[in-house]
């Protein structure tokens, strides 16, 4: 690790260390290391997959097999994923009392199987399905199995099955808006990781806990549309940068 990084990781230890309440916003950028490409990048779904046909409730009423098609490829992906350095070295930083929550756009669930207690899910989760007619749940192990020749993957009652996540068009589910900016409201230390800033309302976030007050810190590869609203920029890898300060704070 290079020196400037190093001395950015010091200032981002420095706020920590003062705040009272700690927040993290992640995006796809903290998944790309345990090998969930982000969907917009070279080799990402939307490489392979249309969004308009295949990520819609519309879609997935009008054109299921095509939709399933989509989400089993996704369904696998997520299933050989597991938790990278940087989801650990949350997780143990919760554990020790320096974070109050994460606040997500991934629907991986890899913050949850890295350790992470309080995980709130903006876009909602691939690991959990229901049936859009009768409502039944239905296990996301079973999705990972599928065959091409079973699709779309039809309840017992007939409906189609979904997973549990926010498709384009559908509103961000209440409890999460909710308990997004009552964390947010909280917070004056805002940690962003993974995450580009050109998505709404999560990139409101940040924005919020500066304009109370709030320091903020990034970790990000490259420029954002944050621009310059952090007070501590730290341009390297989640999966280093996340462990040297759960090292530095820590014991």
């Amino acid at each position: 690790m290079n020196s400037t990084v190093q001395q950015r990781i010091d200032e981002a230890c420095a706020l920590w260390r003062k705040a009272h309440c700690v927040l993290t916003v992640t995006g796809a950028g903290i998944s790309v290391p345990s090998g969930i490409p982000d969907f917009r990048s070279p080799g990402g779904l939307w490489t392979k997959f249309d969004p308009d046909e295949v990520a819609s409730l519309t879609a997935l009423k009008s054109r299921p097999r095509r939709v399933w098609e989509f989400l089993l490829e996704a369904a696998r992906v997520f299933g050989r994923a597991e938790p990278n350095a940087a989801h650990l070295a949350l997780a143990e930083l919760e554990r020790a009392g320096f974070l109050a929550g994460v606040i997500t756009q991934n629907i991986d669930g890899l913050h949850q199987r890295a350790g992470s207690a309080h995980v709130i899910e903006f876009h909602g989760s691939a690991a959990e399905y229901h049936c859009m007619r009768c409502g039944r749940d239905h296990p996301r192990q079973a999705a990972e199995r599928l065959r091409e020749d079973e699709l779309p993957w039809l309840c017992e009652c007939g409906g189609v099955i979904r997973p549990d996540i926010v498709f384009f068009g559908e509103m961000i589910p209440p409890h999460a808006l909710s308990a997004s900016r009552e964390l947010a409201s909280q917070a004056d230390l805002c940690v962003i990781v993974g995450t580009s800033g050109e998505v709404a309302p999560a990139n409101t976030l940040a924005h919020a806990v500066a304009a109370s007050g709030g320091r903020v810190v990034e970790i990000n590869l490259g420029a954002t549309a944050y621009g310059s609203l952090a007070d501590v920029r730290i341009d390297a890898r989640c999966e280093e940068v996340l462990p040297a300060i759960r090292n530095a704070l820590v014991s």
